[in-house]
């Protein structure tokens, strides 16, 4: 079930992606509701993700925790 919620995560991310404000909420939304290694796979994961899509960068601040 965790892990589902995780692959949840990732998808709602990549919806809203689009907007970078709204990507930032969903993201801070998912750390709370994350268990702690989640959130570092979902760190590595967003790394990837946002490597070419610099608009997004600023939404790793919510996962420096």
């Amino acid at each position: 079930m965790a892990r589902a919620m995780l692959e949840y995560t990732k998808t709602v991310l990549q919806k809203v992606s689009f907007d970078a404000k709204l990507f930032c909420k969903e993201l801070k939304k998912a750390v709370t509701r994350l268990l702690p290694c989640e959130i570092e796979e979902l760190k590595l994961w967003l790394q990837r993700y946002i490597f070419d899509k610099p608009e997004l960068s600023q939404s790793l601040i919510y996962l420096k925790s």
